[in-house]
């Protein structure tokens, strides 16, 4: 018995040790080099959901919908979902006007299936991560009601307004207005108030501390909900001169330069934090980083105590109707990498509930190189250092929608009232359409192609906006069950960023930074070295390395095959390849 006993304690005591040498001195000082945390780990999974999925007929996509849905996320190698507002809205910017944060809009629900939606997601170990609409509410949120009823009612200075005893407020740009003017002629009270974007979105004014308290409230309200993670909604709008100044003519042409990252919004983001992201195991971004590199770290960086990470719009601005160079999209990413290489973290995306599909802008959506196009796009997200943003239907190689051709075909309100507009200005009608064929936000908001159904398996009613005609072909049932699809390329990668530190936290290196047709780039962490090609262009490209030869054959290839002779190597057509150093 004796014996039995000490060779047990013996056994323990090994297996003690053995827990305990898990981690070396230099692993741990490694660590915290790295400041590991889970919102840099995490691959996060945009839901639109009034395009996601159906479930009552209506043609609006629904929180059940995405309940139903929650297990092909989980077998996608995501570990979060950012989700467009949700939140009681009129509508007219499709929910990024909210009359009730605390509630949830009747087309998508009711907070009972909000709630079964956040516990299904946790029991499949992905986050939540919700958008929260804060420069502007609704103009039938009750504040607004309110401020607007007289000029002495106690939610008057919750928004800007400006008596028209004062004359004509200063002119301010309006992203979304059809007449590109932000002040708005109130009869009730003879004042104007401020929209910076859409008139029913009237800005909220933060320099009052009753505004900013009813908000960290309502992130409260949230937050103890469980949700993992917040991302501002043009939030580097928020803080405004409230004196008005004039502005110089023209500024609208660089608008951000005199809208963002004003004064006072440090100390709204750092009470923010005081108040509310300090307090849970939260994610924070917010929409856009400042103007320059140092307002980005000032964002940031750790010891700011203000957000996360940044999310730069660099890199979704560079494709244009006539193209791009990838010079331009190799130096952009290179440079945030850089800026970011020792302190700050960042977002990689291409694409957002903003933009046009990223095939359709960034690569070839033609039916011979979509499908490699995709893989190769995928490739670059999940390869970077940074968080990577994934849109949904993304993961299939969802293009643009030819059917979205003339003005009456758009639903969204910028593109409507920016038409309005640019026929007020007499501007060349026949160019404003073509850029809105290439780059409307509708495109990337069409409905997810589940089959080959009627409407893509999105609805059994008329779909809000029409399914793109090619999702006979392109849909998740048949990208399943082909090996080498789109969707499976992109499992693979989650898989490969998932297990392998290096493309987390490994260090960046721009290489063969002249190659007009590849971008090529090695991330390094300890003595792990991946080298990723990535083929631009429709036609072949050669590239020579160095030490290529010292890489072993494709972790990840988007094609049956991968031409390597020692230092040099011909990628097919949009070809992406990611290699391991012996």
């Amino acid at each position: 018995m004796k014996t039995i006993t000490l060779l047990c304690l013996l056994l323990l005591s090994l297996y003690s040790c053995a827990e305990k040498k898990e981690k070396t001195p230099m692993q741990t000082n490694q660590e915290d080099k790295l400041d590991k945390k889970w919102w840099k780990e995490a691959i996060v999974y945009q839901i639109y959901p009034r395009s996601f999925q159906d479930t009552d007929g209506d043609g609006v996509g629904d929180l059940k919908g995405i309940i139903e849905r929650l297990d092909y996320v989980k077998s996608l190698g995501v570990t979060a979902v950012w989700l467009n507002p949700i939140y009681s809205s009129p509508n007219d910017d499709n929910g990024y006007d909210v009359s009730d944060y605390r509630d949830i809009m009747s087309d998508f629900g009711t907070m009972e299936d909000f709630d079964t939606m956040l516990a299904e997601m946790h029991a499949r170990d992905i986050k939540l991560v919700m958008d929260i609409v804060v420069n502007h509410s609704s103009d039938e949120h009750p504040w607004f009601k309110e401020s607007r009823s007289s000029r002495d009612n106690p939610y008057r200075d919750y928004y800007h307004w400006w008596p028209a005893e004062k004359g004509e407020p200063p002119y301010r740009y309006s992203l979304f207005d059809a007449e590109g003017n932000a002040w708005k002629y109130d009869e009730q009270t003879d004042a104007y108030y401020l929209h910076y974007f859409s008139q029913k979105q009237p800005d909220l004014n933060w320099e009052n501390p009753k505004v900013r308290q009813e908000v960290y409230d309502i992130m409260k309200f949230w937050a103890d909900k469980g949700v993992d993670g917040f991302r501002l909604d043009a939030f580097q709008f928020a803080a405004k001169d409230t004196t008005f100044p004039e502005f110089p003519d023209g500024f609208e042409k660089n608008f951000i330069q005199y809208y963002a990252m004003q004064d006072g919004l440090h100390d709204y983001l750092k009470e923010m934090n005081a108040e509310v992201f300090s307090k849970y195991d939260v994610m924070s971004v917010a929409e856009g980083a400042g103007r320059t590199l140092e307002e980005a770290h000032e964002l940031v960086d750790a010891d700011r105590n203000e957000i996360n990470m940044a999310y730069a719009f660099d890199g979704v601005d560079i494709p244009k109707v006539d193209g791009y160079e990838l010079a331009t999209f190799k130096e952009t990413f290179t440079k945030w990498d850089n800026a970011f290489a020792e302190k700050g973290w960042i977002s990689i995306f291409l694409s957002n509930h903003d933009q046009a599909r990223m095939v359709s802008r960034y690569a070839s959506d033609s039916i011979p190189f979509r499908a490699a196009s995709a893989k190769m796009l995928n490739t670059f997200i999940l390869s970077m250092r940074g968080t990577p943003y994934c849109y949904f239907g993304d993961e299939l190689g969802m293009t643009n929608n030819p059917k979205l051709q003339e003005i009456e075909d758009f639903k969204d309100i910028a593109a409507i009232n920016g038409y309005k507009k640019a026929q007020k200005q007499g501007e060349d009608m026949d160019a404003y359409m073509r850029n809105l064929r290439f780059g409307s936000r509708d495109h990337g908001r069409t409905p997810m192609q589940w089959d080959d159904s009627q409407n893509a398996g999105f609805t059994t009613g008329t779909p809000w906006l029409p399914v793109n005609p090619n999702y006979a072909t392109v849909n998740v049932q048949v990208e399943e069950e082909e090996p080498q699809s789109v969707l499976n390329h992109f499992k693979k990668m989650t898989a490969l960023r998932t297990n392998n530190e290096v493309l987390i936290y490994g260090e960046y290196e721009l290489i063969q930074k002249e190659h007009k047709q590849v971008y090529a780039y090695t991330r390094s962490l300890d003595n792990q070295n991946m080298m990723v090609l990535l083929n631009f262009s429709n036609t072949e490209a050669a590239v020579g390395i160095n030490d290529l030869h010292t890489y072993g054959d494709p972790l990840i290839n988007n094609y049956d095959s991968f031409e390597k002779t020692g230092t040099s190597a011909v990628l097919k057509p949009f070809q992406a390849v990611i290699l391991a150093k012996n």
